[in-house]
């Protein structure tokens, strides 16, 4: 009996005693552990006992097997620098061009529903804790957007992870890797600062977006999250910085884009459209709305439509 690692394509010899047993007591599906590049992943059971059932041309299974998410986490240990506010608009962004996406708050602040106008009865903590299935844990936000909110409910969470002895950093992974095939996109907003909830999803997720608002200390804090980046890939190879994203642009003044041309010479493969000051950011959480649509003329709107294309690799989505 053989298992394939979607990540990797590596193949696993399984004992189909240990299979049966499973099924025997009732579950329907277990979650996997790859052994070369350790990504868990979930195994449906009876596609292993009744191959019968599921035999055909393998291209058109394959072809219709998903693909497990992108998992993008937006993080920078300095606040202030737009984390939350670019989590929400490229998500609703992601999802306005046809992606379903799902939005992971792991923010003790919670900002990300009130942004979207939403008071969630349970988030991110109930999945964690296993207080509640997933599907109770998930909230439609807009169509194809679905939230996993945070809240101050979770600083009892990073207690948690903090007393375990073994695969600490993996808690986050094995709570959200049975949801990667559900969603085209999976967008994880962090806090600020540096703590084990925030290696547990550099543990999980496989891309960085990095806001940086074009002041002094927020450079610096990019250098420095850079570094601990880089402790992070040598237990884990497949966390990579794919982008950085200037933000808080404001061209009636000098210092901002003097920052801008220094990004540009250090980081020039990384490096996104800015995302230009406007009144409007601040102003759209108030009313609950992203800004596509509190301010769908605005600059800023366009600002982050050309992100999502950045992102997404289509240059005709929201165009």
């Amino acid at each position: 009996m053989i298992i394939v690692c979607p990540q990797c394509a590596r193949k696993h010899k399984v004992n189909p005693g240990t299979i049966k047993s499973y099924a025997e007591s009732g579950k329907k599906n277990v979650l996997a552990t790859c052994r070369s590049c350790k990504f868990k992943f979930p195994v449906i059971l009876d596609t292993l006992l009744n191959p019968d059932e599921v035999q055909g041309d393998p291209k058109t299974e394959t072809a219709s097997i998903k693909k497990p998410a992108r998992k993008i986490c937006i993080t920078l240990s300095k606040g202030g620098v737009g984390k939350t506010t670019t989590s929400v608009n490229l998500a609703a962004g992601l999802a306005l061009a046809g992606n379903k996406v799902l939005l992971v708050d792991t923010d003790t602040q919670g900002q990300s529903s009130y942004i979207l106008g939403l008071r969630p009865n349970a988030g991110l903590t109930e999945l964690l804790t296993k207080e509640l299935p997933a599907e109770e844990c998930l909230v439609e936000a807009r169509k194809n957007l679905s939230l996993l909110s945070g809240g101050k409910s979770l600083a009892g969470v990073k207690r948690i992870i903090d007393r375990k002895s073994f695969g600490a950093e993996w808690t986050l992974s094995e709570a959200l890797n049975p949801l990667d095939r559900q969603f085209d996109y999976i967008l994880i907003d962090t806090s600020p600062g540096w703590d084990q909830l925030i290696v547990n999803v550099l543990f999980y997720a496989t891309e960085v977006l990095v806001p940086v608002a074009l002041e002094v200390m927020p450079l610096h804090g990019l250098s420095e999250f850079i570094k601990s980046l880089g402790a992070i890939q040598k237990y884990r190879q497949e966390i990579e910085l794919k982008y950085i994203l200037p933000t808080f642009l404001d061209s009636r003044i000098k210092g901002p884009q003097n920052l801008y041309d220094q990004l540009e010479k250090l980081y020039p493969q990384y490096l996104c459209q800015p995302i230009r000051y406007n009144d409007c950011l601040s102003e759209a959480p108030s009313f609950g709305k992203t800004i596509f649509e509190f301010a769908p003329g605005s600059n800023v709107s366009e600002d982050y439509r050309e992100l999502v294309r950045k992102v997404s690799g289509d240059q005709s989505a929201l165009v």
